[in-house]
């Protein structure tokens, strides 16, 4: 028996420990092959976590176009920067032994690298160390076709002035992670994907999980594919070996990923101390927060639930690696495609599976925020919508001068709400109106019967 085979059979044997209704799992379906469709992306593996158990395991499209292969959920797609988190809890691991700190400078293990003597370990998982980073495109250029190395990488990269002063600016660098590697490496006196394994993979059983550059791509994974503008899909080039390394190295199926978020979740890998900081936003000097903890994105929903996520890229290959630890809930959504709707697929299945619990009068409100705005734009007011006060600040001048400067900007092309929080006993909801013309922000107080109080469009900045 094949170990793909043995993979095949988790599906059936256990894996899903949790169900989704049928109706969600249709919408779930009806959600990633419509933004596949509107990518004109090849497939997309799903995985989705539910009170803490894999609830959904599912993947659509194809992995291949030539021969057509369909995508499974037991294949392989490559999760690039969502490995960044796994590297970041493995210098924690080594923290938790005391062989190292996250306050330790760089120059402790790598003297030679600018300014080491200044900088920490913490500001090289944070993305606030200043040093330059050394995969911003989103293509493969010449010199990224040809194999490298970690020191080679560090040597270009890690060796010149920086960009910032250390701890003044969070800037994007996977150059932090090729020196978080190498860290690892030399406290651990191992190959990374080693200790990696043996202290994260395995003890989680994520059997598919590999290292792209030691395990060679293989005949049943999915290829990954481009586009040249909005010409056909192509195959994309590889990376040369060791261009993503500790910066995002690993493959692996959606619900392997899916098992390292309950792992956060359960506490199962790290302690309660390392995932604290593994999940704290990180602040600059100045006291400024960054949205960025140690190799996650970190934010707040409406609903005061917490939210770490991380996206990655790699050529031809795009995934989103979303965990709601107040709701026992992740989304993993998987691409091989590097204009991959992974992201895109992520934010619609978050509004699916907690928009409700978040903010159930959302959908509602938006309607009623786009039919108050198209009477306006047609110089009528809709007073079923709207409570005596915005009605009196409706007077006949008002209503003529936002229809006039309305029917000026054009006609919607996008109506998206960016913001909502609870105020004087309403809740405030801010609305962005893209037009050819102008991007509007609409400022919108709603009363709790769902009529609004406020109504006030100005132009964004």
């Amino acid at each position: 028996m094949t170990r793909r085979t043995l993979c095949l059979l988790a599906f059936s044997t256990g894996l899903l420990q949790a169900q989704l209704p049928t109706a969600t799992q249709k919408e779930i379906g009806e959600i990633v092959r419509a933004a596949l469709a509107v990518a004109d992306a090849p497939s997309a593996s799903v995985a989705i976590v539910k009170d803490g158990k894999i609830a959904f395991a599912q993947a659509y499209g194809n992995a291949r176009l030539e021969p057509l292969t369909p995508a499974t959920p037991a294949m392989r797609y490559k999760i690039a920067s969502n490995g960044k988190q796994i590297t970041a809890a493995a210098i924690l691991l080594l923290a938790e032994e005391k062989k190292l700190s996250l306050d330790d400078k760089v120059s402790r293990f790598l003297p030679d690298l600018t300014r080491a003597n200044e900088i920490t370990i913490r500001q090289i998982l944070s993305h606030t160390s200043g040093y330059r980073d050394y995969y911003p495109l989103d293509y493969v250029s010449p010199v990224m076709a040809r194999d490298t190395t970690p020191s080679e990488i560090l040597t270009k990269w890690a060796k010149i002035p920086l960009d910032f002063e250390p701890g003044t600016r969070w800037q994007y660098s996977n150059t932090n992670y090729v020196i978080a590697g190498q860290i690892v490496e030399k406290v651990a006196r191992k190959p990374l994907i080693e200790f990696l394994k043996a202290r994260i993979l395995d003890k989680l059983k994520m059997t598919s999980a590999i290292d792209i550059t030691r395990a060679r791509w293989s005949d049943v994974d999915p290829v990954g594919y481009t586009h040249h503008a909005t010409g056909p899909v192509r195959p994309a080039p590889p990376e040369g070996n060791n261009w993503m390394w500790a910066a995002g190295e690993l493959g692996m199926t959606a619900s392997d990923l899916a098992l390292w978020d309950i792992s956060l979740m359960d506490r199962t890998i790290l302690s309660l101390a390392s995932l604290q900081a593994l999940t704290t936003e990180v602040q600059l000097k100045t006291g400024t927060g960054t949205h960025y903890a140690l190799g996650l994105d970190v934010s707040t929903l409406a609903n005061g639930h917490r939210r770490w996520g991380h996206s990655g890229g790699a050529s031809g290959f795009v995934s989103q690696n979303v965990t709601y630890p107040d709701d026992r809930l992740a989304i993993t959504v998987l691409t091989n495609c590097d204009a991959g709707p992974a992201g895109v697929i992520a934010r619609k299945l978050e509004d699916l599976l907690l928009g409700t619990s978040a903010d159930p009068a959302a959908q509602t409100d938006l309607a009623n925020a786009k039919r108050l705005y198209a009477g306006l734009a047609d110089g009528r007011l809709e007073r079923d919508l709207i409570d005596q006060d915005l009605a009196a600040y409706f007077s006949p001048q008002a209503v003529a001068d936002f229809a006039a400067s309305l029917k000026a900007v054009g006609a919607a092309a996008s109506f998206v709400q960016t913001s909502r929080e609870d105020r004087g006993g309403m809740t405030h909801r801010s609305f962005t109106v893209r037009t050819a013309l102008k991007t509007l922000r609409i400022s919108a107080f709603v009363q709790p019967d769902g009529r609004f109080s406020q109504f006030l469009i100005s132009p964004l900045q």
